[in-house]
């Protein structure tokens, strides 16, 4: 009686396997990594190096997609990843700014924040800039200078944690900015055209005209290399140091076997000689942390966050 109700048993199992739908493994169809800024700057260079590496990796397309949100920063772009299914075909290559702040900028779809990181894999070389031709080549100048006539200060966005640190650092120092807005660009064609007076961007993007304009601090935990006589936002002021970076995100209900296979392809686009030679060039740190240590990194910016915009206030 037992080997018939087995065979039996069998049987049927068989027959559900054969109706059932396969579970297929992932990836199984192209994939997207949002970056929500312009193209050229370092997080959309190095995400489209992970996403080359994941596309070898699977055997699947993957691309970057560029969501600028213009004053919005990179918010929107953010949202758009928020609400697209949780199976990691949508990744979110992201500042700081989006896990810190945007839960608290009236987006519903980032409050409470939808996202955990897979892993960090950038720290920006930021910088505050102006041109070399202008009367103020130091902080302390540029505050004398800000007392008698008016500067515009370029950003990527008033929310955005450079933007806070570099006003936090002004009413620290004195500097008074008559007005500020936010580019979507922020290059040495932002300088040249007189569009803003101070700009508050990665060098990255001034590289190319870097003999006309002068660096008058790095928002980064220790001098940049390329302009190692630029002192750091955090000599100037202690209590505003901090570092910005670059992760990929997905939605909390991603699955581990999605999350640790993303992770696999940046680690090893990470550690590759094209990822560190455009870190030789640009200042930039460029590594893997996983995602334990993100969080945890994560956590620690927050109370720094906190504290640098309560001093901006």
């Amino acid at each position: 009686m037992r080997a018939i109700i087995s065979i039996i048993l069998l049987g049927l199992a068989s027959l559900v396997a054969a109706i059932s739908p396969a579970v297929a493994e992932y990836p199984e169809k192209p994939v997207s990594f949002v970056v929500p800024f312009p193209p050229g700057d370092l997080e959309d260079v190095l995400t489209r190096m992970i996403a080359e590496e994941f596309q070898s990796m699977y055997g699947v397309p993957a691309a970057v997609v560029n969501k600028p949100g213009g004053g919005g920063g990179p918010f929107p772009g953010a949202a758009e990843v928020a609400q697209a299914p949780a199976d990691g075909y949508t990744i979110g290559s992201f500042v700081v700014d989006v896990p810190l702040v945007g839960p608290f900028v009236g987006i519903p779809a980032l409050n409470p924040d939808p996202f955990e990181p897979v892993g960090i894999f950038l720290t920006y070389p930021f910088v505050i800039a102006a041109s070399k031709n202008a009367p103020y080549q130091t902080m302390a100048e540029l505050a004398a200078y800000s007392k008698d006539n008016k500067l515009l200060l370029g950003h990527f966005g008033s929310f955005l944690i450079p933007t806070q640190v570099t006003l936090a650092l002004g009413e620290k120092n004195g500097t008074t900015y008559y007005s500020n807005a936010a580019f979507d660009a922020l290059d040495c064609n932002t300088i040249a055209s007189g569009d803003a007076d101070v700009i508050n961007t990665t060098l990255q993007l001034i590289l190319p005209c870097l003999d006309k304009v002068n660096v008058l601090a790095t928002v980064t935990s220790e001098r940049i290399p390329l302009v190692p006589d630029s002192p750091t936002v955090g000599e100037l002021e202690p209590s505003l140091n901090i570092a910005l970076w670059n992760g990929l995100f997905v939605h909390k209900d991603t699955p581990a076997d999605v999350r640790e296979k993303i992770a696999a392809a940046a680690q090893k686009a990470m550690s590759s000689e094209a990822a560190q030679k455009l870190a030789e060039e640009t200042g930039a740190g460029v590594y893997w942390k996983n995602a334990a240590d993100s969080a945890a990194q994560i956590a620690a910016d927050g109370v720094v966050a906190e504290a640098i915009a309560k001093f901006a206030e």
